[in-house]
């Protein structure tokens, strides 16, 4: 039984100034525009997706580092490296943990509303993977997301922090969800995220893991959720997960249309969100 993850070495030496943005699966203010409609008594404006953003860096979260050019060389290398890695390696296993079980239930569940969650199915993850907690009938299945969730490429991939509850229905619990178990499943065995990149590709190519079947989507309204460092909460929404770059299908990222997309090559889909006004309890987002 594995009781910590293998750690990996520091990334890449960065420059004076380090720009590190990503959109993986936990949405950033930073990185998308949020529509008036949705919060009509916000006045912020919040700066529309990049065009210009790489697209092998996609996540949902933005994450932007400066370092100041008025620092001495080897200050400057060494302020780089922990602010573009924060996390370059895997925490022990405990802390990606929830101890008390009620506890991750009760979070998980806080992903959709009551009238979905209480029949759903739910998982909480075990130091083998994510076990059945509760038994559902309505096809739902409603979890606890850690931060491999993301892609490999992303800074946050090992933040032992993030916790990002989910509820997906049927199609996603069916060809969605075996992406998530196999990532956990491949990170609870203390590979790298070179080796777990490579094990999805294959997977893919098999077919082990199964094509997006239509309609796969979810929930995610916890107002518990902790997305990334950056922006723990960010804003209630749902999502679609549409196999490949299919970002132009919904003209998403538009002036004026509400859908967000983000293109995410590694698991060869494209998650679409549409931010709403309230979180699961039924009260108001007002940031």
């Amino acid at each position: 039984m594995a009781t910590g993850l293998r750690t990996e070495g520091p990334l890449h030496t960065m420059s004076a100034f380090i720009d590190c943005r990503s959109v993986l699966y936990y949405p950033h203010r930073s990185c998308v525009a949020i529509p008036r409609s949705v919060y009509p008594d916000r006045q912020r404006r919040i700066p529309a997706l990049e065009n210009s953003m790489p697209k092998r860096l996609i996540s949902h979260v933005a994450f932007v580092c400066c370092v100041g050019v008025a620092l001495s060389g080897t200050t400057r290398f060494a302020r780089a490296q922990a602010l573009s890695a924060p996390y370059p390696a895997a925490a022990p296993l405990n802390r990606y943990l929830i101890p008390v079980k009620a506890s991750e239930i009760e979070l998980a569940r806080s992903a959709a509303p009551a009238s979905i969650s209480d029949g759903a199915e739910v998982l909480v993850l075990a130091e083998d993977g994510y076990v059945t907690a509760v038994k559902g009938g309505n096809g739902f299945v409603c979890l606890v997301e850690r931060a491999w969730g993301k892609t490999t490429d992303d800074p946050e991939f090992w933040n032992p922090k993030v916790m990002a509850p989910l509820c997906v229905n049927a199609p996603a619990a069916r060809t969605y969800l075996p992406i998530v178990l196999m990532k956990t499943k491949l990170v609870l065995a203390s590979k790298s995220k070179m080796e777990i990149a490579r094990a999805l590709k294959s997977a893919m190519d098999s077919k082990e893991l199964p094509a997006l079947e239509p309609d796969a989507m979810c929930f995610m309204m916890s107002k518990q959720q902790y997305l990334s460092d950056d922006d723990t909460h960010w804003h209630p929404h749902m999502m679609w997960f549409v196999p490949g770059d299919s970002e132009k299908s919904w003209g998403a990222n538009l002036p004026g249309v509400p859908a967000i997309a983000a293109n995410v090559p590694e698991d060869r889909m494209t998650i679409f969100m549409l931010v709403v006004s309230h979180w699961s309890d039924g009260s108001p987002a007002t940031h």
